[in-house]
């Protein structure tokens, strides 16, 4: 998410506001980004559809990772798809937390410093009826390089890795927040790649996890590329389809 202002952030901590406050601010977040993303033009291109939660022929679970920097298309796209995020225990997550409930989502909050523990015992259990979604590079960075959580979860809960690319045309981006985060221009080119499985190995031994980690970074890295590439072209690409949201259409169509 963006970079929440400082005087923001330091009212807050001072206040410690209630519950409701933050659920209004989450409401007013989510009606405002469902407005800004509905002008977009969107194009995705599927490996296999039966990974898309939104697809009548889903054959899921599955682990969706994505950079932190595009969090909000998931967020738009497949509301109420049986998703379970994993969010930060920071304090600039809370308004993304609420955001995410009024899309349908539900939310582990944790991460690798706080609360990581007993939020991977939370996704594991979530994880053996529900997909996952996770931001690997999240919460604090480094920008685009992926973590090793969800290595261990895809080897634990024998569900495959299903990364997800994300292409806008010419976005603005918030170059004073760790992942320089990706505000698109409205009415603009968006173009999502949905990848392959990455299945991972049962019981992975703690010295091949970054073999594994590599792997699957790669292929993030790659389909990023192509995703960008995508969105600064006028042309198609073969294979590719019009993305529809999943609250209107129950899957997506040509």
């Amino acid at each position: 998410m963006p970079k929440v202002p400082q005087p923001i952030r330091q009212f807050f901590r001072r206040r410690k506001p209630p519950i409701v406050l933050w659920r209004l601010v989450g409401l007013v977040v989510i009606k405002s980004l469902n407005v800004w993303m509905s002008t977009l033009s969107y194009r995705a291109a599927r490996y296999d559809p039966t990974v898309d939660p939104a697809d009548a022929r889903f054959d899921g679970p599955a682990i969706y990772v994505f950079w932190h920097e595009t969090i909000p298309l998931p967020i738009y796209m497949r509301p109420n798809c049986r998703l379970s995020m994993l969010l930060s225990q920071h304090q600039d997550a809370e308004v993304l937390s609420h955001v995410a409930h009024f899309a349908g989502l539900q939310v582990v909050r944790g991460s690798s410093n706080r609360g990581g523990t007993s939020a991977l015992r939370t996704m594991i259990e979530r994880g053996k009826g529900m997909s996952l979604a996770i931001t690997p590079d999240g919460p604090r960075g480094p920008r685009r390089v992926l973590a090793q959580g969800c290595i261990y979860l895809s080897s634990r809960l024998q569900i495959p890795i299903v990364p997800i690319a994300v292409g806008y045309d010419r976005p603005w981006r918030n170059r004073s927040s760790w992942d320089k985060f990706a505000f698109p221009r409205p009415f603009s080119r968006c173009r999502a790649i949905l990848g392959p499985r990455l299945q991972m190995p049962p019981d992975i031994e703690k010295g091949d996890i970054e073999h594994y980690r590599l792997w699957v970074q790669q292929q993030l890295d790659q389909l990023t590329r192509l995703a960008e590439d995508w969105a600064q072209r006028r042309c198609d690409v073969a294979g590719s389809e019009r993305l529809f949201r999943q609250s209107q259409h129950s899957h997506a169509v040509n």
